[in-house]
């Protein structure tokens, strides 16, 4: 029998009523290992390829055969959005069978949640911290909610592998197992793995099982792309201008005009010619998109504006605070042009009201809006007919821009993407570095890896994750109530997620909670929740194992708006939701701020935002300013901008060694620059070794980085000697504890404040710093300076 003749009538009838001719490649490989085999199943497609009914279709047809006795099928998913999103999607398939489908978030009324308790069955969606609070606060349930749960089913897998939330999630898969007794197949679902086995061996861990990561060949596919620069204050990057200056690059300007994108008049759907999977073509349109009234003129949002006219579109930011600046400017620009406010605004700081709204309003095929996003936006979210993505500036991973590109390309059109890169114009004695376009370089780099090389960036799943292991510690004692500290070392310590984790590493632990009153002895010798441990642990935020900010509640009247970080005294204007507000009254002790609405623009500040960019992006940025080829995909004032950066490259021999000379400081001294070309962690490893073992030695003085790009500072020896120290400091270091100083302790993850001192150190020493990366290069540097010499 074929994959389709053995699904179940409804589910047939459900792809006759929606017209498919036939099954993908990718649900025809997934209905054959779920039908035939018990193993576990990473569904690896490109985005829009039917992954979620890929899984579901074979689920739910075995449910038809034998209905579950609870919960048949858990869908854990990374974000409400894509909880809501798949929610609608997955009830009306099960419609006509009546298979329930439960969506559980924070967001989800009590009395939905109420009905699931009273009849468990079918399909339960959740997020990560949802399924952390059931199981702490439902633990006597559990085993009756999921007795017979058959399928765990996780989706954009690949956004759960960073940092401390994915081994959240595969803690809570196996002890929601052990607690109901039922050892459930796994099934990932993801558009971007960058190292597909070990991601099934991390699926699969502690079951006893395999995985299975089904091979499909995916239709041929193009590409639109394009890529523009804008200054925000001067004039724009202009090739003719350029070859003025310097007319020794009209040979290369001119090669990228012939192969790469059409002009700001025209239109080339012309393929370039590809790696058979996919094509690429360029893509304009008429308007000059620089002619935007003076008064507002920033020509990157500008052109983001001229060019969602009439159209459904995404912009995504790479921050909140960008999210809110784009969008407050893009609301100026409809203003100031007398037209109707087209603009809506999604991230994790909004209410819910405001971000489901704009859910619903981009479902509708129909309509012309433009939602300016970040992250939550970007994943396996249905968003209907997109006509174009934009990127202000450029994302952290390869990963990022393929599934923010993905969201555009259904319904049977290809993805669209243009990138925007802005940024201040230099002043004309700018120090060398300051001169390179370091997030046009990265676009360049993000598109040609996958391009050249189908690479993403792979998992880093061998942490030592000690803030996880203790919030998982009181998780579980909040769950479970007493256990002696056998038992409570039974079972954190059989989680999977912890194999590096020793049991001295977690009695160490357990004295230190003891101490603070965090857990707490009882007179049997057992454990239990101190009295700090219940402060935490009865907070919602304990649920989120990623760092949160203290935030503070946003209302106008009875209206809530979202949250602020650090909200600004009485009478001060703040941003959010894409308007500005004058803060009437602030409430310290709720954290409430009461706001009206007025005009005006101000820059929003919700925290830190972090961004891991990986070595491989680093080395290929190396090869996009030493190389002279053209990118297709470049507009004219990007390519006039990579020729500028280019010259200046080559002139100063950016590229040829990683030591730069700057030229004497005002006190004589050698002003040098190092580009690494190393990723995030690795650089900063460097950045420790050479201020904690060759600072003294080589007379470094002011040592600033501009992280993971390149680092400036004085110098009292010349280059010959910092490399021979450099290179025998990174071969002589044994032991990672040596890049930490003295009295430093380095928090890095939510719980690590509650962890001993000793173990934050060795956590951020042995699990964040890419040690090894920065021992490989200096190595590198070494054998380059003997064959020199």
């Amino acid at each position: 029998m074929s994959v389709f003749d053995r699904y179940a009538p409804f589910v047939q009838d459900f792809i006759y009523d929606h017209d498919w001719e036939n099954l993908r490649a990718i649900q025809v490989a997934a209905g054959e290992v779920i039908f035939d085999t018990d193993d576990h199943v990473l569904l690896c497609a490109s985005t829009a390829s039917g992954k979620t009914e890929a899984a579901f279709f074979p689920i739910l047809s075995q449910f038809w055969e034998s209905p579950p006795a609870s919960v048949g099928a858990v869908y854990v998913g990374p974000t409400k959005a894509l909880i809501n999103d798949q929610f609608y999607r997955l009830t009306d398939l099960c419609e006509q069978a009546d298979v329930p489908v439960w969506h559980w978030h924070g967001d989800v009324s009590a009395s939905h949640k109420a009905k699931l308790m009273k009849r468990p069955s079918g399909i339960l969606q959740i997020t990560p911290e949802s399924l952390e609070a059931l199981l702490m606060h439902r633990h006597a349930a559990v085993a009756r909610l999921f007795c017979d749960l058959r399928y765990v089913v996780i989706d954009e897998v690949h956004s759960l592998l960073r940092a401390d939330r994915g081994g959240q999630t595969l803690c809570l898969i196996e002890r929601l197992s052990r607690m109901a007794g039922v050892n459930p197949r796994r099934i990932g679902l993801s558009a971007t793995i960058g190292d597909p086995q070990a991601v099934g061996a991390f699926l699969a861990s502690g079951t006893g099982r395999p995985t299975v990561i089904p091979r499909v060949e995916e239709p041929p596919r193009t590409w639109r792309l394009s890529m523009e620069h804008f200054y925000q204050n001067g004039p724009q990057a202009d090739v003719n201008s350029f070859q003025n200056e310097s007319g020794n690059l009209e040979a290369e300007v001119l090669a990228v005009e012939t192969l790469g994108s059409a002009g700001p008049r025209g239109l080339s759907s012309r393929a370039v010619p590809q790696r058979s999977e996919d094509c690429l073509s360029t893509r304009t349109d008429p308007e000059d998109p620089t002619d935007i009234a003076p008064p507002l003129a920033d020509p990157g949002i500008g052109y983001v504006f001229e060019h969602t006219q009439g159209r459904k579109c995404l912009v995504f930011c790479n921050s909140r605070e960008e999210a809110e600046e784009v969008t407050t400017t893009l609301r100026r620009y409809c203003e100031a042009n007398g037209e109707p406010d087209r603009f809506l605004i999604h991230h994790g700081n909004l209410s819910a009201a405001i971000r489901e709204e704009a859910e619903e309003l981009m479902r509708d095929d129909a309509c012309d809006l433009t939602c300016v996003a970040t992250s939550t936006l970007e994943l396996g979210i249905d968003v209907g007919k997109l006509e174009r993505a934009f990127q202000i500036g450029a994302p952290f991973t390869v990963s990022s821009f393929l599934q923010r590109m993905g969201r555009t390309g259904r319904r049977g059109q290809p993805p669209e993407m243009w990138f925007v890169m802005r940024e201040e114009q230099q002043e004309p004695r700018a120090p060398l570095p300051d001169t390179i376009p370091w997030k046009l370089l990265q676009g360049i780099a993000l598109v040609q890896l996958y391009r050249e090389e189908r690479w993403v960036e792979p998992p880093r799943l061998d942490r030592l994750p000690y803030s996880l292991l203790c919030h998982q510690t009181l998780a579980i004692l909040a769950s479970e109530g007493e256990l002696s500290p056998a038992e409570l070392a039974g079972r954190v310590l059989t989680l999977t997620y912890f194999h590096r984790v020793s049991a001295d590493d977690f009695r160490e632990l357990l004295r230190h909670l003891l101490e603070r009153d965090f857990i707490e002895r009882t007179e049997s010798g057992g454990l239990i929740v101190g009295l700090a441990g219940e402060r935490v642990t009865s907070s919602y935020k304990f649920y989120a194992v990623f760092k949160e900010n203290v935030e503070y509640a946003v209302r106008c009247e009875s209206t809530e708006i979202g949250t602020l970080v650090a909200p600004p005294p009485p009478g001060e204007k703040v941003a959010i939701a894409g308007h500005v507000w004058l803060v009437e009254e602030i409430d310290h002790e709720r954290h409430l701020l009461y706001v009206t609405k007025v005009k005006g623009k101000v820059p929003a500040y919700f925290g830190e935002c972090a961004g891991d960019v990986n070595t491989k992006i680093l080395e290929r940025m190396r090869r996009v300013l030493d190389q002279s080829a053209p990118y297709p995909y470049l507009r004219d004032h990007a390519c006039a901008r990579l020729a500028q950066a280019r010259h200046v490259a080559r002139s100063s021999h950016l590229t040829r060694s990683p030591l730069v000379s700057l030229g004497e400081s005002d006190k004589g001294a050698t002003m040098w620059c190092l580009l690494p070309w190393l990723g995030t962690y690795a650089f900063l490893a460097l950045e420790r070794l050479i201020k904690i073992k060759c600072a003294d030695e080589l007379g470094i003085k002011g040592l600033d980085s501009s992280r993971p790009y390149f680092m400036t500072f004085v110098m009292r020896e010349d280059e010959r000697s910092f490399f021979a120290v450099v290179c025998d400091a990174a071969e002589r270091l044994e032991d990672p504890m040596e890049l930490l100083y003295p009295s430093e302790v380095p928090y890095f993850e939510k719980y690590d404040e509650l962890v001993p001192v000793s173990l934050v150190r060795k956590g951020f020493a042995e699990g964040v710093l890419d040690v090894d990366g920065m021992k490989a290069r200096a190595a590198e540097w070494e054998r380059s300076r003997r064959t020199l010499a």
